[in-house]
């Protein structure tokens, strides 16, 4: 896919400090948006209220958030039920998240995370990351009023490779790899001119 034009928009990037979020910042501001960082210090994710507080006037949110402090299990699920109830409080209705591969299907139809060889001791984030994405689907689907998607690497990041300006959607694989800016497009297409509608897909370098 190619990197699509949009009118200005403001978009705030929930989790702007790690390496996606600052992928995100940057892919935004160079289409010529305008953008919010939204940090720890900002306010809590897992709050109803401060994302509200934090979204107002955005047209748009991406969301990159980790806690490396805290239960996947329970972290990822509160993130998704905050996020489905404070942004449209906002007047934020599209959402565009950060995934994981792990809990997406493979060509065969095996989640990777099941597939043969696949490390097992980080099971416990897998599950909660799924459980997050699930947690959206739910209360996304209560009001109706929120217009999500969930982007994965279709496997792993690219940390050390050269962006190829591209990307497509793509099953999870264990070899699959995109870097953080490739990634950033997605993420910004699918911000400005949204083709995925709650749905979590993969997305590979091209």
């Amino acid at each position: 896919m190619e990197t699509k034009s949009s009118s200005k928009r403001r978009i705030i990037v929930f989790g702007a400090g790690g390496r996606v979020g600052r992928a995100a910042v940057a892919e935004a501001r160079l289409r010529g948006h305008e953008v919010t960082e939204a940090g720890r210090a900002d306010g809590d994710v897992t709050d109803p209220a401060a994302v509200a507080r934090l979204a107002d006037g955005h047209d748009a949110a991406i969301v990159a958030v980790y806690d490396s402090g805290a239960l996947p299990g329970a972290f990822f699920p509160a993130v998704a039920h905050a996020l489905a109830e404070g942004l449209p409080k906002a007047g934020v209705t599209r959402l565009v998240s950060v995934g994981l591969a792990s809990v997406l299907p493979t060509a065969s139809g095996e989640l990777l995370m099941d597939t043969p060889g696949y490390p097992q001791e980080w099971r416990e984030f897998y599950v909660g990351h799924g459980a997050g994405t699930e947690a959206l689907r739910v209360a996304a689907a209560v009001t109706g009023a929120l217009d999500w998607a969930v982007l994965s690497p279709a496997g792993d990041f690219d940390h050390a490779g050269e962006s190829t300006g591209g990307y497509a959607i793509a099953p999870a694989a264990a070899d699959s790899r995109i870097t953080a800016a490739d990634f950033a497009r997605a993420l910004l297409d699918e911000t400005e001119r949204p083709t995925l509608h709650r749905a979590h897909v993969g997305v590979t370098s091209a």
